[in-house]
């Protein structure tokens, strides 16, 4: 598992770095989505979390969701068109999840791509997140994830 200034970003996940986001490839071709360790580290604590409905088509580039905390607030956004086929309501009603159970019950949606082929185009494996991210970091100014 590659880890980036303290930040842990698991093999088998795939990652929207610009947008800090991870995806989890489902067998039925749908995704499960969620915030990166690097996104709730610089975010803070989460104090809400919005996702848009079930059954709506986002595009690429747009929000499925309005993350909220004592420090931010703004959009999760999707990296390829997709339709929202379940939002993880557990979230919705305990949004610090998504800080302390980052890559399991903090994920925030799972999406079915528009195009099957485009998550590939669009998003880089666990095994070579690493680079992107390190530059990412030192971009924005984040220095990790350690306390």
């Amino acid at each position: 598992m590659p880890t980036v200034r303290g930040c842990n970003l698991p093999d088998e996940l795939f990652y929207d770095v610009a947008n800090n986001l991870w995806y989890r490839p489902e067998s039925d071709g749908t995704f499960t989505v969620g915030m990166t360790v690097v996104a709730t580290g610089m975010a803070g604590a989460l104090v809400a979390f919005t996702a848009k409905k079930v059954g709506k088509t986002i595009d690429a580039g747009k929000s499925v969701a309005t993350i909220e905390s004592g420090k931010w607030v703004g959009p999760a956004k999707i990296g390829f068109q997709s339709e929202i086929v379940a939002v993880n309501d557990i979230l919705t009603g305990n949004p610090k999840l998504a800080n302390t159970d980052t890559y399991g019950e903090g994920w925030m949606v799972r999406v079915k791509p528009v195009d099957a082929g485009e998550p590939n185009s669009v998003l880089t494996p666990g095994s070579a997140v690493a680079a992107p991210y390190e530059a990412k970091m030192a971009a924005d100014n984040f220095v990790g994830c350690a306390a």
